[in-house]
């Protein structure tokens, strides 16, 4: 009777097991291909002027910087993307396209020195691809970087000089691109820029920042905070609009200020089914 018992348990067990099995063996099959995302933090070809710091750029129409953003595109395009993302306001909030781009044309890259045009809408171009993307996030209602309150509350508690040993280290990338500009290659300055190893120009420089600013506040207020979690925030909601429009096995070209570097990567790298590949190697020079 036991044996009988024991024969009809290990059958149902047996029946319960092997489907099991069978989902556990095909599951690797089922998941999809993650979407290689390479971030590249510019600097601001035209120089709008909306940064805390701002660095004097030299043109990038010259005969000389446009052969040096030719090679960036010839590396990037080792990468085989099949999309890029810029830094705009999307027209069509659905689709999330770029609604500048299809009237893009080469002869653009003369007169027209924005880093959305000089290395995504070229490198895009350069491909034939059809998918290129208005990823950023604005409000007219929010201000995503509310810097103003530090800046008095250091005042207001007789610490003037905060901010001028904070920013220290940015002022001095600052003045290093403008001197670079003259000496290196535009390659070789956005492969610092996006080195995840250089302290002073890389994403790690950023992040001394904006963690350096959680110590500015009290018990009653917290101006530090808010702009920790107001930059967190548009950041968030950049990507978010990278995720919507992201398909399985894509290898997507982000082109974006080089401020938004570090929270960029943060959640590529941290969001299941994206995966980050280090712009550096294919922004040096050969």
């Amino acid at each position: 009777m036991l044996n009988k018992t024991a024969a009809v348990v290990g059958l149902c067990l047996s029946l319960l097991v092997a489907p099991a099995l069978a989902v556990a063996r095909s599951a690797p099959d089922a998941v999809p291909e993650p979407v290689r995302v390479m971030i590249v933090g510019s600097y601001h070809f035209d120089n709008p002027g909306q940064d805390l710091n701002n660095a004097r750029i030299a043109p990038v129409t010259t005969p000389e910087k446009q052969a040096q953003l030719a090679a960036i595109s010839e590396r990037l395009a080792r990468f085989q993307p099949t999309a890029v993302a810029v830094e705009r306001i999307a027209a069509d909030p659905d689709t999330l396209l770029d609604q500048v781009y299809p009237r893009f044309d080469p002869a653009m890259l003369a007169s027209n020195p924005d880093e959305r045009v000089q290395i995504g809408y070229r490198l895009a171009s350069r491909l034939g691809l059809t998918r290129v993307y208005a990823i950023d996030e604005q409000s007219d209602d929010k201000d995503y970087f509310p810097f103003q309150p530090i800046l008095d509350w250091w005042e207001a508690h007789d610490q003037s000089d905060a901010f001028a040993r904070l920013n220290a280290p940015i002022a001095k990338a600052t003045a290093g691109l403008e001197r670079r500009q003259h000496t290196d290659s535009i390659g070789d300055i956005l492969a610092d820029m996006n080195d995840p190893n250089d302290a002073l120009n890389g994403p790690a420089g950023q992040s001394t920042f904006y963690y350096g600013v959680l110590k500015v506040g009290d018990g009653r207020s917290q101006p530090g905070a808010a702009l920790n979690a107001g930059w967190y925030e548009r950041n968030a909601r950049i990507f978010a609009k990278l995720a919507a429009v992201a398909r399985p096995g894509d290898r997507i070209v982000v082109v974006y200020g080089a401020g938004h570097n570090y929270w960029l990567r943060h959640f590529v790298t941290m969001t299941p089914g994206f995966v980050l590949e280090e712009a550096s190697p294919y922004l040096a020079d050969d």
